[in-house]
């Protein structure tokens, strides 16, 4: 493990980015976390408080010269078809252009699998890409723009795909999180869909895991699904979900159709991040 590295992690504060902080520090990473706000950012993290996409040309320097860059800002992730994402692209591609340009060797960008679009089964690297929301047509964009520009240079490029993610409910805008807001607001029912389409759920301290080690590394690159592997339907999701925590609240399904761009069964192969995992662990042993 690369300890001696520099991480810088982007969208910091994010849902997501509070958890990874905190797992590449107990990994030994020096982590430069920059955000707009870094309210609740672990304080063994070097601090920024900045609009990446307002930084000059410089910005490699300004962001003190990291080893490794994890892009994981992203506004509206939880609005599919918020305008944002298309008004963003442009911003996010020149940052890391940016960046590249600048000298960064090593980066890592958050996908979804929402930029894979309608898919029935297991999703892997090679799966074709046809989003069907603005957020999947924003992240897949950027991806192939990265693509492009990283393309015949000595970059490592890792594109890591996110499926379903569980955890830190009061956080995030997910069917579990307004779970727990019916619950508090004492409501007895709340709709959902029918709850039969299987997905790859992952809580999210097993997700920032994941990232964390696929960061930390680069035998392997490219497209990274972090995931499970392993197909739930929502209804089991949702009934673990309720019974792990004591709920009292009961799920009406099939209030709801399903919506038009959610596949009946989708899922992960997570044949790379067990790779990365086992090779991880591997090195723990030789140590």
């Amino acid at each position: 493990m690369p300890n001696n590295k520099t991480i810088l992690v982007t969208g910091a504060n994010g849902y997501v980015g509070r958890h990874v902080v905190n797992k590449l520090l107990n990994l030994g990473l020096k982590v430069i976390a920059v955000d707009l706000k870094l309210t609740d950012i672990d304080p063994r993290a070097e601090k920024l408080e900045a609009d990446i996409f307002a930084l000059s040309n410089d910005i490699y320097e300004s962001l003190n010269r990291p080893d490794i860059c994890l892009h994981l800002a992203w506004r509206n992730g939880f609005n599919h078809n918020s305008d944002s994402h298309i008004f963003d692209l442009p911003l996010h591609h020149n940052f890391i252009r940016k960046m590249l340009d600048s000298g960064l060797k090593h980066l890592a960008i958050m996908g979804s699998m929402h930029e894979v679009g309608y898919w029935v089964g297991k999703i892997d690297e090679h799966t074709p890409t046809n989003p069907r929301t603005l957020y999947g047509i924003a992240k897949n964009s950027l991806r192939q723009s990265t693509e492009v520009l990283v393309s015949n240079k000595d970059i490592i490029f890792q594109w890591l795909r996110a499926f379903y993610i569980l955890g830190d409910d009061s956080r995030n805008n997910s069917i579990f999180s307004r779970i727990i807001k019916f619950e508090s607001e004492g409501k007895e029912t709340f709709p959902v869909t029918t709850g039969n389409n299987l997905c790859d759920f992952i809580p999210i301290q097993e997700l920032a895991k994941q990232i964390s080690l696929c960061v930390t590394q680069d035998k392997i690159a490219g497209i990274i699904n972090c995931c499970t592997g392993k197909p739930v339907t929502l209804r089991s999701a949702v009934e673990n979900f309720i019974a792990t925590n004591h709920l009292n609240i009961k799920p009406v399904f099939g209030t709801f159709p399903e919506r038009p761009y959610d596949s009946p069964e989708l899922w992960g192969d997570n044949k790379n991040i067990n790779a990365i995992i086992s090779n991880y662990e591997d090195e723990l042993l030789r140590k």
